[in-house]
């Protein structure tokens, strides 16, 4: 089972792209197994874990409602004023069905420093509105900014010092923060043709931190997936969990995403913040869970990645693939080469990756058609595909841009163009 979960680790890192990938399965008693591909930390490296941060504010709401601080069924107004979306209740703010906006107005919040809550509000007027109160689920970034408040307000304290306080202190998880530990791993996006990474922005959010602000490591989400296992009933009661677990949605509970797996059901929360993406689910019934977390803006499902870390995969094969490489710059050979190209009418990408050009067709999902590796005096030869041997010619205008492409009269052009009439030769596939 070890060797089978390392190699979905191998993989996604090597399909994704990743600088680094991280997963770790527990039960009730802790991990039972952690692995890592590609540039990997181990159980205490930091990474920004995006909106997994709404199950703990979730939590803090319950806290309160058990409290007799609030009552789920209380509009927004009666916590926070007159806003913008005053007539919420925090039961349809914790679920994303109060049919408010997915986003706060203005800013990509993501990308850039948060503003406080006064100007938060005064922004979301609650003319973003898209459905009336329970129509349907509508996943609402800007909902748990305004639950952050909430319980801001009923608990007398900033949310970052109470999820501290309430949640982090009690349980040992002292490597959650609000803000990047020294140490903690970089946040990087890919570019898609040419594998050249790029820093994300760090940022710091503000009144949205709710939704998404917080960093931690395999281990201690290990811990706060015990919590969700019902494992510490001092942090939440059990029959409070169980009503957060419950389907408010097919999907979605009281700030709880919901799911199954081949051995039963599955509550969580995924998480993305640019440069990370993140994955926590766990069986509330047998406890047993796993943790993803990575430092990539895109590249694989991390949900998808850790149900299928809890169950291994029996049908795996021993052979690991080429972990990937980042490319630290182009060829000349190359340069200008990766993008989309024509063959007649079928759209292909051209992707630098691993030191050599790959052909994929994109009606058929990216499937990888051939591969050209730079050999002898910067000659692109077919390595694998229908021109295995053959070489790529890469024609250039005297302007030194590039005109099109060859290899053994098949013509690609940035255009589509017909393969019988504007270009010689080329042969239907």
């Amino acid at each position: 089972m070890s060797d089978q979960r390392q190699r979905l680790l191998d993989v996604a890192q090597a399909d994704g792209r990743l600088t680094s990938v991280v997963g770790a399965v527990f039960d009730r008693y802790g991990a039972v197994w952690a692995g890592g591909a590609g540039d990997a930390p181990g159980l205490d490296g930091q990474y920004r874990i995006g909106s997994i941060t709404k199950t703990m504010t979730a939590v803090l709401v319950m806290q309160a409602r058990d409290e007799g601080l609030l009552d789920l069924d209380d509009h927004l107004s009666v916590h926070l004023g007159e806003i913008g979306y005053g007539e919420v209740t925090v039961r349809d703010a914790l679920a994303h069905v109060s049919g408010m906006q997915s986003e706060p107005r203005g800013q990509w919040w993501e990308r850039t420093r948060g503003s406080d809550f006064a100007t938060l509000v005064a922004a979301n007027d609650g003319s973003g509105r898209v459905a009336g109160p329970g129509e349907w689920f509508h996943y609402s970034n800007l909902g748990y900014g305004l639950l952050g408040e909430v319980v801001a307000r009923r608990f007398g304290g900033r949310w970052r010092d109470l999820v501290n306080d309430r949640l982090f202190r009690p349980l040992g998880m002292r490597s959650t923060s609000y803000l990047p530990r020294p140490g903690a791993q970089a946040g990087w996006s890919v570019d898609h043709f040419t594998g050249i990474r790029v820093h994300e922005p760090l940022t710091e959010t503000g009144a949205m931190a709710p939704a998404g602000q917080l960093w931690s490591t395999l281990a201690d989400l290990v811990t706060w997936g015990q919590v969700l296992a019902g494992v510490h009933p001092q942090v939440i009661a059990p029959s409070t969990l169980e009503e957060m677990g419950r389907p408010v949605t097919p999907t979605y509970g009281l700030g709880l995403m919901l799911g199954v797996h081949p051995g039963g059901r599955l509550v969580g929360h995924d998480g993305s913040m640019p440069g990370f993406m993140a994955s926590l689910q766990v069986d509330p019934d047998s406890g047993i869970g796993s943790v993803v977390l990575t430092n990539a803006t895109t590249g694989i499902s991390p949900r998808e990645l850790a149900i299928s870390l809890i169950e291994g995969d029996p049908d795996a094969s021993d052979e690991r693939p080429a972990p990937w490489r980042p490319t630290t710059a182009l060829p000349s050979e190359v340069i200008g080469v990766p993008g989309v190209w024509f063959w007649g009418n079928t759209a292909y990408e051209m992707r630098w990756h691993n030191q050599g050009l790959e052909l994929r067709q994109m009606a058929r999902g990216g499937l990888l058609w051939e591969r050209f590796e730079l050999t002898g005096e910067g000659v692109l030869t077919g390595v694998m595909g229908y021109h295995r041997g053959e070489t790529l010619d890469v024609v250039r205008r005297s302007s030194g841009s590039i005109s099109h492409l060859e290899c053994a009269t098949f013509v690609y052009t940035r255009t589509p163009y017909d393969p019988y009439v504007d270009i010689p030769g080329g042969h239907p596939r």
